[in-house]
């Protein structure tokens, strides 16, 4: 079995389009690929998503989501099947279009300040995060950038992997985004 998050999938810029596990041969035998609402429709807290893939797999995850909790309320539901419907076959709606652009000015703004006091980090093709190569102690870095009361996420809290990187969001208004970089400027 295997279970692939795709939360960020319509979170896309200049063209890209986010792989789903479901377009690799044999996948719908033994994959799951879940979604969120909270992502693509800005629902988040609404805990509300979808799952799509083996039909078995499907069934099992029902029978255990039955006896977890009793669903999202009905309002949000309705919320949910609303986005769902402003697609226009696999063409998002204006809406999602507008967002996405404004996350990629964001992002823009956000590495063109992360490089000015010596980042590496490059432009996403998704996701409203823009990660940074910090060359070391995640935690320190992230630390340091608190006494100028800018916060990210030290790359260490998602494993190993993560160290020597820092995540940051781009969910802030471009003004508070220029205004961080600004900020760094004044301790790195």
């Amino acid at each position: 079995m295997l279970c692939y998050d795709n939360a960020y999938s319509e979170i896309t810029f200049g063209g890209y389009k986010a792989p789903s596990i479901l377009q690799v041969d044999g996948a719908m035998e033994v994959a799951v690929e879940f979604h969120s609402c909270s992502k693509t429709f800005n629902m988040t807290g609404d805990r509300i998503g979808f799952a799509v893939g083996n039909e078995k797999l499907i069934d099992g995850l029902v029978k255990v989501k039955s006896q977890v909790d009793s669903g999202p309320p009905k309002y949000v539901q309705k919320a949910a099947i609303r986005g769902l419907k402003s697609y226009d076959g696999p063409n998002p709606p204006p809406y999602l279009r507008e967002v996405n652009e404004t996350y990629f000015r964001r992002a823009k703004i956000l590495v063109e300040g992360l490089k000015s006091i010596g980042l590496k980090c490059s432009l996403p093709k998704a996701t409203f995060y823009v990660w940074a190569k910090c060359g070391g102690d995640s935690m320190k870095f992230v630390e340091k950038m608190l006494q100028v009361d800018v916060v990210a996420t030290p790359g260490v809290g998602f494993g190993k992997y993560g160290e020597g990187y820092i995540r940051f969001a781009i969910t802030c208004p471009e003004e508070r985004i220029k205004e961080a970089c600004e900020r760094l400027e004044k301790v790195f």
